[in-house]
């Protein structure tokens, strides 16, 4: 149970960032008079970020093939979103124009994965040129101009940007008391964030509380079973110290989030397609064999193609996936803004480049996880919203971001070197 000098060592250079995340937070929390930590602050900071959840987790496969990026996907995003709304301002159903929208971004990828895996046109070079030919596009479809979907309310919160966009509790303030004057103060405290007099109101969301739970209880399950299944097998395992330090942190840091969460309105629609993707990427990238040739492509792809793994397959399976879960985040961006237009996505191939290296993807390739991005698109979600409450100009919020993303590269290549 005690650790030893280099295990401590390891396990604080492992989990860097989310120690950085932390401190953050803590700073921000104290810089902001608590406000940071509202629950309506926080839900808002889970909301605006679903792009940079769903596009990072996608960025993260192309990295891990070899430090290769996308830039066109805020471009896609865009014009993914651009048709799907046309559509739906022509009369087709909204979920028909929905799977257009991520059907439109499938075959994006397809194409540039096309050029990049078979033809070895160089990823920066495949990509740039989709920026610039996809952006064009959207703004043919959208005509220059913005198309309103505040009429498709289905739509919007299913995808998380209406006011009930949130999964209703089995308990709570009934009809007959929310038309009521306490329910008016009831509505407003929800409103507010207040976290004390919300609760007090009776407005706790206790299915939010009841899946946080249960998703600690399956996460640290899921631990202990593959652990045992390691021993076992007679594989190296983690320090049991450092293994009880970190999950400990995850679990307690799940219960703050969704007790801040029941003390709002509870969960956010969007949110519940974060954790979908990141559940199923998740799961390909550690159990499955494609995930495996990701990380062995990124590592030495003339020692996987000697071993038998298609290295073109592997690059076209993580652009294919970068397209569709790029037509993912174009409908969650649309439903959240209740709008296309002509601008929306500019930029967000940085956001998602950004939690990728921030989170411990490495530049090199090979190495990088779907929780690591998942820190990294936080953190940067945090200095931005924490920044933005303290009056900070919005340039010097990107300089900031600049820099904790140069740091975050230095941190990779200084680790490099030492394994040297």
């Amino acid at each position: 149970m005690i650790m030893d000098k280099s295990t401590v060592l390891m396990t604080l250079k492992k989990y860097t960032m989310v120690i950085v995340l932390v401190v953050v937070v803590i700073l921000f929390a104290v810089g902001t008079k608590g406000n940071i930590l509202l629950p309506q602050n926080i839900t808002n900071l889970l909301s605006q970020n679903t792009y940079a959840f769903v596009l990072g987790v996608g960025m993260l496969l192309c990295i891990l093939t070899g430090g290769n990026i996308d830039l066109a996907v805020g471009s896609v995003l865009c014009f993914a979103a651009a048709v799907g709304s046309f559509m739906m301002n022509k009369g087709v159903n909204p979920f028909i124009s929905v799977l257009v929208m991520v059907l439109v971004g499938l075959l994006v990828g397809i194409w540039q994965g096309f050029w990049i895996a078979y033809i070895k046109v160089p990823p920066f070079i495949a990509t740039l040129s989709g920026m610039y030919a996809f952006r064009g596009l959207a703004n043919v479809v959208l005509e220059g101009k913005d198309i309103n979907l505040k009429n498709y309310n289905g739509f919007i919160n299913l995808f998380g940007g209406g006011a009930d966009c949130y999964i209703r509790d089995f308990v709570g303030p009934t009809q007959e008391v929310l038309a009521s004057d306490k329910g008016a103060k009831i509505l407003e405290e929800m409103n507010a964030g207040k976290i004390l007099d919300a609760g007090r109101a009776g407005h706790m969301n206790y299915l939010c509380m009841i899946v946080g739970i249960l998703v600690v209880v399956i996460f640290i399950a899921m631990v202990a079973k593959g652990r045992m299944n390691a021993i076992k097998r007679g594989y190296e395992t983690t320090p049991l110290g450092s293994e009880i330090i970190k999950d400990g942190l995850i679990s307690a840091v799940i219960l703050f989030l969704t007790y801040k969460l029941a003390n709002y309105k509870g969960i956010p629609t969007s949110f519940i397609w974060v954790m979908l993707v990141v559940l199923v990427y998740g799961y390909i990238t550690t159990r499955t064999r494609i995930g495996r040739h990701l990380y062995a492509v990124g590592g030495n792809v003339k020692a996987a193609g000697l071993s038998g793994i298609n290295t073109k397959f592997v690059y076209f399976f993580a652009y294919i996936n970068m397209g569709l879960l790029t037509g993912l985040a174009g409908a969650l961006v649309a439903a959240r803004l209740t709008k296309a237009t002509p601008k929306m996505g500019e930029g967000y191939e940085m956001d998602a480049i950004g939690a990728c290296f921030i989170g411990g993807a490495s530049a090199y390739g090979g190495i990088g996880t779907v929780p690591g991005v998942i820190i990294g698109a936080l953190l940067t979600g945090v200095i931005n919203q924490g920044m933005s409450l303290m009056g900070i100009e919005a340039n010097w919020q990107k300089v900031v971001k600049g820099m904790v993303l140069l740091g975050a590269v230095i941190f990779d290549v200084l680790s490099k070197n030492e394994k040297k």
